[in-house]
């Protein structure tokens, strides 16, 4: 880049604006970008040409074509070259590394980005880092190497937050959710999905809008929820594959075939399995095998069991290998799921079972990927200290020389980087583990943590615990009739309820969906039945502006427990609340119950924990 004492050219100026709207405004982004080659080639401007030529060179990898994308960031890297931008030489050679990976070539592109991380990370800043970051995290992702891939994407998303990421945000919360995806965490994945989606709302960026729905596609499907998925699916295909859409590079054919399939929509599926396998052998493998899993799926829904086996059988070999770059073990895994439904279809036990065997081998593969993703923070903590002692050892053998203070200067910059990727892998991890992303509220996993911990210092100090499961009624005809934004809205409105008219002893989880848990210390039964009521009609209460209507007037259903009145174990707690949920609402809903109450007395609370 020019020094900070000349003032950037007309041209240069609307290079990088082009740049920053890369993401943003993709149509926009080519616009700009060829002016401003146009105008830096009138005034002889290298620098700005090739900011223009390397933007257009990212719009072409997005939806042009590979082949047109490098020729284009070629051209970006001589103009930086003439003008001794460094910048622009790392993100254009960086660009150049996912061409490569693009074209199946996941290790030479691996190679070429790996050495440009040090100087990218001293030179770049903000969205231009977390380029640098993202596509080496891609490469690691391509090769199977999730510890790596979530390293360097959580330390890009902290680069490119949504002050100064230039939408690149969103593009990382969809990368973390691909991820999340391959090691078979498909809730948290989802939420990555949502926080995508959510982030996108002002972005002109079809392609990108199309993976995150995609991605929602792939994880409905994998919950076996892919009756829910086929409204993504139209939205997918409403798209056209082309520049004016959401481009013509990996447009996911074959996933979507997937989920029409398991949906039942057997017409759809087979169009799509045919658009899939009219583009031709592709060179990414994951792309290789799903569209013959797709086909041999197809086959299987037509009731045709022998030719779902024969065509399965080409990518068998390439399935059970495992050296082949770029190919995942998630498709892998769902590619022997699909062989073993074929050949049990077919009558071959014996086959079925040694393919479903080969799934199980997978299955535990994908568990030790995400076990080793989880603990990378403390992997990187342990090299931290290691560079730590490193150090100190330097400094007492050599601080006064030149030589030394260099080393120490290296070492310390190298520390510095360490420290901050296990900050912000920690931060993410346990914002992960314990919290609900929508509502803020905690997560079931830490119900499940701290439940057995309560019920032990409550039975230590004979005090109460209260445990109460609220269910909001009828949430999924909101759903279904105004959208999964105005439920979402709902969702997180709900949480604030809880949150500011809570204790703070008390512990307000989200429980799954449109269900919600309490845990309430030295409280009980009754003292929660008559909280949980005030709650309910506040809930009631609370009205809701959307675009065709006004909401209000809900309503929850509610089981309340206690420790004296079920004190064998948390389960039981756990069990009493949810039962006295279930009769709530059997009992016509927008109540409260309370468990183990006499007969008469029982009848009563209910009566009274009824609004109408």
């Amino acid at each position: 880049m020019p020094s900070p004492r000349t003032p950037p050219t007309a041209a240069l100026r609307q290079a990088r604006r082009a740049w920053n709207l890369l993401h943003v405004d993709s149509p926009r982004a080519r616009r700009l970008a060829e002016v401003a080659i146009a105008a830096a080639q009138r005034s002889g401007d290298a620098g700005a040409e090739g900011w223009g030529r390397i933007t257009l060179g990212y719009h072409l990898l997005y939806f042009g074509t590979v082949a047109d994308a490098t020729r284009e960031l070629k051209r970006a890297l001589r103009c930086f070259a003439q003008g001794e931008d460094r910048a622009g030489h790392l993100l254009a050679s960086a660009a150049l590394s996912r061409a490569m990976w693009r074209e199946g070539r996941v290790r030479e592109a691996l190679a070429a980005v790996l050495p440009l991380r040090d100087e990218g990370v001293r030179v770049l800043r903000h969205d231009q880092r977390g380029v640098l970051l993202n596509t080496i995290a891609g490469c690691y992702s391509a090769l199977g190497d999730s510890s790596q891939a979530f390293a360097h994407m959580f330390e890009a998303l902290r680069d490119a937050g949504p002050k100064r990421g230039h939408g690149f945000d969103t593009v990382l919360h969809c990368n973390l959710s691909h991820e999340l995806l391959q090691i078979g965490d498909y809730e948290h994945a989802l939420q990555h999905v949502d926080q995508g989606l959510a982030g996108g709302t002002q972005l002109k960026n079809a392609r990108l809008l199309g993976i995150l729905l995609i991605n929602r596609v792939l994880c409905l499907t994998e919950l076996g929820r892919a009756g829910e998925a086929m409204p993504d699916v139209a939205s997918v295909l409403a798209m056209p594959t082309d520049a004016s859409g959401r481009g013509s590079i990996e447009p996911a054919f074959e996933t979507l075939a997937i989920a029409a399939l398991r949906a039942g929509q057997t017409a759809l599926g087979a169009e799509l399995v045919a658009r899939a396998l009219a583009l031709g052998v592709s060179p990414l493998a994951d792309e290789r095998l799903e569209r013959i899993t797709a086909a041999g799926l197809l086959a299987l829904a037509e009731g045709d069991a022998t030719r779902a086996v024969a065509t399965l059988r080409a990518g068998q070999g390439e399935a059970a290998r495992d050296d082949v770059d770029g190919l995942s073990v998630r498709i892998r895994a769902q590619f022997f799921g699909v062989l073993s439904e074929a050949h049990e279809a077919a009558g071959d036990s014996a086959s079925a079972l040694a393919a479903l065997r080969q799934w199980q081998r997978l299955h535990r593969a994908q568990t030790q990927l995400a076990s080793r993703a989880r603990y990378q923070a403390a992997t990187l903590q342990t090299e931290l200290l290691r560079l730590q002692h490193r150090l100190d050892e330097n400094d007492a053998r050599a601080r006064h020389t030149e030589r030394a203070r260099a080393e120490l200067a290296a070492i310390n910059a190298q520390l510095s980087r360490k420290v901050d990727e296990v900050q912000a892998l920690q931060a993410a991890l346990r914002e992960q583990a314990v919290h609900d992303p929508l509502t803020g509220l905690f997560n079931r996993r830490h119900l499940n943590d701290t439940l057995p911990t309560l019920f032990a210092l409550g039975r230590r100090e004979t005090q109460p615990l209260a445990l109460v499961i609220i269910d909001l009624d009828h949430f999924k005809r909101i759903n279904d009739v105004h959208g999964h934004a105005a439920g979402d809205r709902l969702l997180a409105a709900f949480g604030a309820l809880l949150v500011d008219h809570g204790r703070r002893s008390d512990v307000a989880c989200r429980y799954g969906g449109e269900e919600f848990c309490l845990l309430m210390p030295r409280t009980t039964a009754d003292g929660a039945r008559r909280k949980v009521q005030a709650l309910l009609r506040r809930w009631r209460a609370m009205r809701f502006e959307l675009d065709d209507e006004t909401l209000e007037g809900l309503s929850f259903s509610a089981g309340v427990a206690d420790t004296l009145l079920a004190p064998a174990s948390p389960d039981a707690l756990l069990k009493a609340a949810d039962d006295e949920l279930l009769a709530a609402k059997r009992d016509g809903r927008n109540r409260v119950g309370v468990a183990a109450m006499p007969a008469r007395a029982h009848a009563v609370a209910r009566r009274e924990g009824s609004l109408q």
